[in-house]
């Protein structure tokens, strides 16, 4: 009988890795296979990104051995030594140069198109494989980067790493690849994955969804502090036995269980009122409603809330759009939108609520601590000392950052632009929570989600189209075919 070691095209020995005092990946010993699909899991900061990096040669492991289609890796292993041996990564946060098109960005990463027609060469190939894996994507090769949106953005990420280019394609790593698509180019992906797997390739898929793991993987990892704790054939094992290894509780709301009963909309209740300067159905959110945007990526949801952030308190514009409360903004984009690269932990989660810790005139330093530490306690930030820099933190616990900064404001509605990006399962649950329990206080929350599930945790749903409001739904008539048939619906 032949051992997986022997079958392995990739197999690890105690692979271990520290920065400081963190002991980020601590004795992985794993092996894959040709034409297998791993799920890997784990809450933020459990060691998943560290050891995609090393695989990728982002990084260089500090103990234990790395083997490569049979072959230990003694010499410096980097990412170039890595696309040479068919390993791709596609990170969680996203690598393409914004000034340059689609073309270009591939050229980059395909030295073979060469010659003077090598915009066309370069975009050619890049425009194949987004057709095999985005059919209708809709994109172009001469299009600048900064000018699509994130769901965009993605697609053109996976499907640069799936080119194979100047190297065979062999292993193809994907952290949260469908954190930032819809339900629909999602279903592209992970169905394209199969076909690349069924041809001998290996994918590794990093997922806090739990429904991608279940469906799309043949064996699944959970890894906490470091470790992998479990793995099992994902035929063997179940989403409670993934959850428990995971170190959580899984709560749930779904079909059949609406988020909460209807609210009275009288209206002195009224907190937003508000549309597109397209036509089509106007927002409104009343206080203390969970309000769901829905609709395919890009259509208009995120537009609609930066609109909501921008109006006055108490004001009407000229399109009738009215606000009567103040306004948080949580932003998925947190490259973008979000984060201070340069601050500090704490001074980016109380940037927005310094006012709150006024006393006497001054900023109370130790007001500000007090709550900074509520915030990390509660949504479980995982860090050593608050002091050290946004970008020493996972992309979810950055995220966790950005929540706190929202939720810790005097703000009575909270804008959500598909905020769960690469947050973990037991996280979501929590904040789930968290903002049911706000908006049972009389919060109003309008959450943009790419996430169908999440819709669940909505009193009303409005469904967009190419920037319109196409569609309402109440927690009782949601269902995904529902709002996949009213994302193609033009409005009214």
């Amino acid at each position: 009988m032949v051992s997986l070691a022997q079958t392995a095209f990739v197999r690890t020995e105690k692979l271990s890795k520290t920065f400081g005092v963190v002991r980020a990946l601590n004795a992985a010993t794993l092996t894959f296979q040709p034409g297998e699909c791993v799920g890997i899991m784990g809450h933020n900061g459990a060691g998943k990104s560290t050891l995609m990096n090393i695989l990728s040669g982002v990084l260089r492991n500090d103990e234990g051995s790395l083997y490569v289609n049979g072959t230990k890796i003694e010499h410096q292993w980097n990412t170039h030594e890595a696309m040479g041996h068919g390993i791709r990564c596609v990170f969680q946060e996203l690598s393409l140069c914004p000034n340059l098109s689609l073309a270009e960005n591939m050229r980059l990463r395909a030295s073979r198109s060469k010659g003077v027609r090598w915009r066309a060469k370069a975009g050619q190939q890049l425009l194949d494989t987004l057709d095999r894996i985005f059919p209708n994507h809709g994109l172009s090769a001469g299009q600048l980067i900064e000018a699509l949106p994130i769901t965009k953005r993605q697609m053109v990420e996976i499907a640069m790493a799936f080119t194979p280019g100047d190297f065979p394609l062999k292993l193809v790593i994907l952290d949260e690849p469908t954190s930032s698509l819809d339900e629909y180019s999602a279903t592209q992906l992970l169905d394209y994955l199969r076909d690349f797997v069924k041809s001998g390739g290996i994918c590794l898929l990093i997922s806090h969804k739990m429904h991608e793991i279940m469906d799309r993987s043949d064996r699944v990892l959970v890894m906490r502090e470091g470790t992998v704790v479990y793995e099992s054939a994902t035929a063997r094992t179940s989403v409670e036995r993934l959850v428990e290894a995971m170190g959580h509780e899984l709560g749930h709301v779904g079909p059949g269980r609406p988020a909460s009963a209807a609210r009275p909309r009288t209206s002195d209740t009224l907190r937003v009122k508000a549309r597109l300067p397209e036509s089509g159905l106007p927002l409104q959110a009343f206080r203390g409603e969970i309000v769901g945007l829905a609709g395919l990526a890009g259509h208009g949801q995120t537009r609609l809330l930066k609109l909501i952030h921008t109006l006055r308190d108490g004001k009407a514009d000229r399109q009738g759009n009215e606000l009567h409360a103040r306004t948080a903004f949580v932003a998925g984009d947190r490259q973008s939108d979000g984060i201070f690269g340069l601050w500090s932990i704490a001074k980016n989660m109380s940037v927005s609520w310094l006012k709150e810790c006024v006393r006497s005139g001054l900023i109370s330093f130790a007001e500000e601590d007090r709550l900074v530490m509520h915030w990390v306690k509660t949504l479980k930030v995982k860090t050593p000392d608050t002091d050290l820099p946004i970008d020493s933190l996972s992309g979810g616990n950055q995220q966790k950052i950005l929540f706190a900064r929202a939720l810790g404001m005097h703000a009575s509605v909270i804008l959500m632009d598909d905020p769960m990006r690469g947050v973990d399962i037991g996280t979501k649950h929590e904040v789930y929570r968290i903002i049911r329990a706000q908006a049972d206080e009389g919060r109003t929350f309008l959450w943009y989600t790419t996430e169908f599930e999440e819709l669940y945790h909505c009193d009303r749903i409005y469904v967009m189209n190419e920037g319109e409001i196409v569609g309402e739904l109440s927690a009782a008539e949601l269902s995904e075919a529902e709002v996949l048939r009213l994302s193609f619906k033009a409005a009214a």
